[in-house]
């Protein structure tokens, strides 16, 4: 005689509600580049999240106070020559992002209040010193301005 057993689950009386359609961003096409960073970043004013994107890499930043649909047309900050790999928001200044990508470089770029017409293509500054694509960034949480980055055969560096 065999007895069946079937393992209790705390969470089996919760059940979760989906999103309204006005709650949420949809249409976006993340990118497929796969890295072991993150494919998004968030502070108190903005989402920004990396996209697909041919002829280089690119990012949108979007506001947390507009969600909903996106525009097809909608502007991203573009700079690099390869995909973007990593991006990070300042912790000192809600503006302020840095993005890294394949093509061995790191740019900060400078995000304005209001939603930008057209794309964002110039960085406040381009941070080369890694011979090989680089992967993962990240701001020092209590020194302004301090950068740090980790790239491909074991680079890093502190900007």
């Amino acid at each position: 005689m065999s007895r069946r057993v079937v393992r209790q689950s705390k969470f089996r009386h919760i059940f979760g509600q989906p999103l309204k359609a006005d709650q949420m961003y949809e249409d976006i096409r993340v990118s497929k580049v796969t890295w072991d960073s993150s494919f998004c970043a968030v502070n108190p004013k903005f989402l920004a999240i990396i996209v697909e994107s041919g002829g280089g890499g690119a990012f949108i930043v979007l506001p947390l106070s507009k969600t909903g649909r996106l525009d097809k047309n909608h502007p991203m900050v573009r700079g690099h020559t390869a995909p973007v790999l990593d991006i990070d928001w300042c912790p000192h200044n809600d503006n302020v992002i840095a993005s890294a990508s394949e093509d061995t470089t790191i740019m900060v770029w400078q995000i304005p209040d209001h939603t930008p017409v057209r794309s964002i293509t110039e960085p406040i500054v381009t941070l080369e010193g890694h011979s090989k694509r680089v992967g993962i960034i990240t701001w020092h949480p209590t020194a302004h301005n301090v950068l740090l980055s980790a790239g491909e055969g074991n680079s890093q560096c502190g900007w």
